[in-house]
Parts: C-alpha cells; structure tokens; sequence
C-alpha cells in the first residue's frame, strides 16, 4: 500500500494517484474523520479497488486524562470499522528531538496501549503502535520497554523501518525479534542532512532506495519470517519540489518492483 499523506489536505487525489500507480492499498491521517463520512469512503474505495489498511489515529498522551485517550482512539477505530478498515495505527507525543525517556514512560505507555487495544479490539480493530523518532520508541531500547509492558494480544508493532534507522535500530533484527506481533510496515526510506533552525531532526525522508535504510535486509527478514501482512509505503512530503506525490510514488513503486521484486 501506500500513504495519503504525501499529498497533504488533497486526499482525493491521493486516492487517485495511488490507484494509478499500481498500489493496492491506502492509509490516511485523521484528518480522512473529518473529510468523508464513512460510507462516502467505502464507496470511493471499492470504487478505486484500493483497501484501507490502516488510520493514523494520533498521538496518545501520557499528559492527558487516561480515559479521554482511550475514548478518542476507541472513536477512530469505529469510523475504521465503518468505512471498511483493517487496523488503528497510533503513537506517542511528539517532543523534542533527540527524545530523553524514562523507563516509566515506557512502562505507563504500554499499560496505556494495552486499555486502548483492548477495546479497539473488541471493535474488531487491531491496535499498532508506531516507532517514531522523538516519541518514547525513537530509541529501540525504549520500544522493547513500551512492548515488554504492553499485552501482546491486543498491542501489536506497525514497524517503520525509516525511523527504526534514525532511531538507530535495525529493522531487519526487528522484524525477526517482534515477528509474532508485527501487524504492518511502513516501508520508509531516510538519508542524513545537516541540521538546521528549520529542521526538526537532522535527517530527511526520501523515496525508496534513495536513502540508507537496508530495504533488501528488510524484505529478507520478511521472507524469514513468512510474514504474510500488509506493508504501506510512507513519504511524509515530496523531499525534491519539483516533483509530484505521484512521481514519488512511481519512483517507490519501481524501486519495488525493479530491486526487490514485489510484485504489486
């Protein structure tokens, strides 16, 4: 699949260009809650024989009030439900780069995760929680923490290999370690930058193939591991403006198709 965020507030023509270009399943921000009901969703989907795999749900915050976490999450894995979805992707706050965590933080997470998964759950909504830089998981020490406090049965791992490298892990490892509880991948790519005031981290997302994340090591872990799911494809914004969302994702797609060998 492939994620709608490349292309910003212009989901509709994110869902045609990702039709277009071969790939066979989507993922939105929140901002698709606002944007179509969901039965408007479903029907545009079919229509695009395009599946949705997954909703990015936001972050889940140890700040606020444990049970509006869970009641706002739990609302999002509805409308997953509604529209046709297969998971709920989620994350933690958002803070300064680099991250300095507790190991409380990480345990206080994991049990925050595993109420949150339980009642997506019984939605029908499998819960994923995403490794990110400057979240409690940038480092994988703090991942394993978040994953060792957390119920395995309802708290699984939506590995994305970009931030796994920035945070600096090793996807391949990951994936052969947390198999049993890999939901899905975003298949992401990342080369080093000088920082700079503007930058929030001292690295830029890139297509696939472009950057120094191991993809090939990756698909091999996979293969290892018989992993049958679903992997999106992520970029965050065209990292080159000439370019268009839909050039990103052609030069994605045949990276794929021509040094991997998927076959889409």
């Amino acid at each position: 699949g492939y994620t709608a965020m490349t292309w910003g507030a212009a989901e509709k023509q994110a869902i045609d260009d990702i039709a277009a270009v071969g790939f066979s399943g989507i993922q939105f921000r929140i901002d698709a809650v606002t944007e179509f009901k969901p039965v408007e969703l479903k029907n545009l989907l079919a229509q695009h024989k395009l599946t949705f795999v997954a909703l990015s749900s936001g972050e889940v915050s140890l700040d606020a009030p444990a049970a509006d976490e869970i009641a706002k999450h739990v609302a999002n894995a509805q409308y997953v439900k509604d529209s046709g979805g297969l998971y709920l992707q989620v994350l933690d706050a958002l803070k300064t780069y680099p991250r300095t965590v507790t190991p409380e933080e990480c345990k206080q997470l994991g049990k925050l995760l595993t109420e949150i998964g339980k009642r997506t759950a019984d939605l029908g909504i499998p819960l994923g929680y995403h490794n990110h830089v400057n979240t409690i998981s940038e480092h994988p020490a703090n991942l394993d923490l978040v994953l060792e406090n957390s119920d395995p049965q309802v708290v699984k791992l939506e590995l994305d290999t970009a931030h796994m490298v920035a945070g600096g892990g090793d996807p391949a490892r990951t994936i052969e370690r947390y198999h049993d509880r890999l939901l899905f991948l975003h298949l992401k790519d990342v080369v080093d930058m000088p920082m700079t005031a503007k930058m929030k981290y001292p690295f830029q997302w890139v297509e696939l193939g472009r950057g120094k994340v191991d993809l090939p090591a990756v698909f091999g872990a996979l293969d290892k591991v018989r992993f049958k799911g679903w992997a999106v494809v992520e970029l965050d914004k065209v990292p080159d403006p000439p370019r268009t969302p839909k050039e990103c994702a052609i030069i994605s797609r045949d990276y794929l198709k021509q040094k991997i060998g998927v076959n889409l």
